[in-house]
């Protein structure tokens, strides 16, 4: 690593503090499957800003009403959407298309990372390990794929190829499971990314600026982090610092965290989700271009634990946008 990229406990992190109060439209909600999380995201982030002193509208947009970000006087925009539209670049273009200010990564970044398997193709070339896999078309041939699927063994993993916060993922126990669960996202979603299980430890690393935040371990109730245990005030999920890592793995995670995150091309910030296994390096799952901002979202856990609380971590991604 160049240089002090890497923020751990007792670090003094210097945040820029725009000097100007500032009008910005915080984009929440939205059309995704992922909309309920973007609202709770967006209320948090406008209610800290709003805090901190600076003008702020909240605005539910889509892709059949995008007049709010026509208004006059715009500073910044937040971009607080997860999932399609907000994460996948069509946000970013309208506002680049407008000359407006935005935070997070720009159009092409938020393509890439949405979709799972050109992200998986980018970090295959950076060097980072991935998990085996390939996306699924209702024109492959069924007994190929059956075939294919065969060779990864049980469990298998099956999600979609451009969804986030575990939205219809299944780790399938059986071949029958794996077939149907198959057929659903091909129903749903046209086609399906299946891959190889990885059995391990679950680990995550937010990015902030240049720097990687310390490494959070995700302790799920169930067999995954899946979205009840990401969400629901109840879950039982345990978020873990004190994991046990030795110095040098937590390094190289949040090493291969920032090579994932500028490999894509992104920017601001950043959440990176690995598997370790027991006997091997990290394996990068996916690169969240906007992670969550609620009372469950991990790369606020991670701010917080080097000393930026939560209003003090969207000012420094406000600023980063302002410095454009």
């Amino acid at each position: 690593m160049e240089g002090k990229v890497v923020a751990t406990e007792g670090d003094a992190v210097k945040v820029t503090r725009p000097k100007l109060t500032l009008d910005i439209t915080v984009l929440m909600g939205g059309p995704s499957s992922e909309r309920d999380v973007s609202l709770v995201s967006g209320a948090a982030i406008a209610e800290a800003l709003e805090g901190l002193g600076h003008r702020v509208q909240q605005a539910d947009i889509s892709p059949r009403d995008t007049s709010a970000l026509d208004r006059e006087g715009i500073d910044v925009v937040f971009i607080a959407l997860h999932g399609a539209f907000g994460e996948s670049g069509e946000v970013q273009q309208l506002c680049e298309q407008r000359g407006l200010r935005y935070t997070g990564s720009p159009q092409r970044a938020s393509e890439i990372a949405m979709d799972k398997t050109a992200a998986k193709a980018v970090f295959a070339r950076a060097g980072l390990a991935v998990p085996e896999g390939k996306v699924i078309t209702a024109k492959d041939d069924p007994a190929q794929v059956r075939a294919w699927m065969a060779t990864l063994g049980l469990p298998i993993v099956l999600k979609p190829a451009d969804g986030g916060s575990s939205v219809d993922v299944t780790i399938a126990k059986t071949a029958d499971l794996a077939e149907r669960a198959l057929a659903d996202l091909l129903a749903k979603y046209g086609c399906g990314l299946v891959e190889r299980f990885v059995r391990g430890r679950e680990f995550t690393v937010g990015v902030l600026g240049d720097r990687a935040l310390p490494v959070l371990q995700v302790i799920p109730p169930g067999e995954f982090y899946d979205y009840t245990a990401k969400y629901a005030d109840n879950s039982g999920t345990r978020y873990v610092f004190d994991h046990g890592l030795p110095a040098k793995m937590a390094e190289a995670m949040q090493s291969a965290a920032l090579v994932a995150h500028r490999a894509l091309g992104c920017r601001d910030m950043s959440r990176v989700d690995f598997i370790l296994p027991g006997d091997g390096l990290p394996v990068v799952l996916e690169v969240n271009t906007i992670p969550g901002f609620t009372g469950h979202s991990l790369l606020p856990m991670a701010a917080a634990r080097v000393g930026i609380s939560f209003p003090l971590l969207v000012e420094r991604i406000v600023a980063m946008a302002m410095q454009r």
